[in-house]
Parts: structure tokens; C-alpha cells; sequence
């Protein structure tokens, strides 16, 4: 069955950086749009960042354009977000999601929980 495992959360402190990995399996990667969702307590998810099933386009929601960067490696079924210049704000569980547009199948993985603290 299709899953999706996400890494490399933690504790950082404001101004410093984490990068997060997902690794996909049981489900043909290439053909899915990979994005990064957070949620903070009390707050909707929101949609951080994506990337095209190729690669050769990606889009940042406002407050992470210039700081995060997300890429994928559709040969080894991984998709990444580095997260430079962290804010207290950035804290939340990351999700990684996996969205196949053609037939509006999705999946998602369990969450990285990422705080920026001092």
C-alpha cells in the first residue's frame, strides 16, 4: 500500500535550518505532485510548498519564498524541504503529501514535528 515516511524534524533555533525528507513507496512517485503542509496548534493545515510531478515547476505560500526550498529525486521516491532563516512562526507538524491530479488520488504521510525555539 502507498506510503509515505517523513524525516529529520526536530529542535532548531531561531535563524537556523532543517531539511526534511520523505520517502514514498507502493505507488508510482513520478506521476504525483509531491507538496509539504503544515499545521500549528490551533491552526488549519496550510500548504507550504510543492513541486511537479517532473520537477520542473515548484510554488511557496509567501512566508517561506526566499527561506525554503523544496526538490525531489523521482529516482529514488524522495522529496525534500530545506528550511533556512527558521522562525518561531515556522513551528508545526510538517506533512508530506502526494497528489495525483489526473485521478485526484492522494496520500499523506504521519507528520515531522519541527519547533524553532530559544
Amino acid at each position: 500500500q502507498a506510503q509515505l515516511v517523513e524525516s529529520g524534524g526536530g529542535l532548531v533555533q531561531p535563524g537556523g535550518s532543517l531539511r526534511l525528507s520523505c520517502v514514498a513507496s507502493g505507488f508510482s512517485f513520478s506521476r504525483y505532485r509531491m507538496s509539504w503542509y503544515r499545521q500549528a496548534p490551533g491552526k488549519e493545515r496550510e500548504l507550504v510548498a510543492f513541486i511537479t510531478a517532473t520537477g520542473g515547476s515548484t510554488n511557496y505560500t509567501d512566508s517561506v519564498k526566499g527561506r525554503f526550498t523544496i526538490s525531489r529525486d523521482n529516482a529514488k521516491n524522495t522529496v525534500d524541504l530545506q528550511m533556512n532563516s527558521l522562525k518561531p512562526e515556522d513551528t508545526a507538524v510538517y506533512y508530506c503529501n502526494a497528489l495525483w491530479l489526473a485521478v485526484g488520488r492522494q496520500h499523506w504521510g504521519q507528520g515531522t514535528q519541527v519547533t524553532v525555539s530559544s
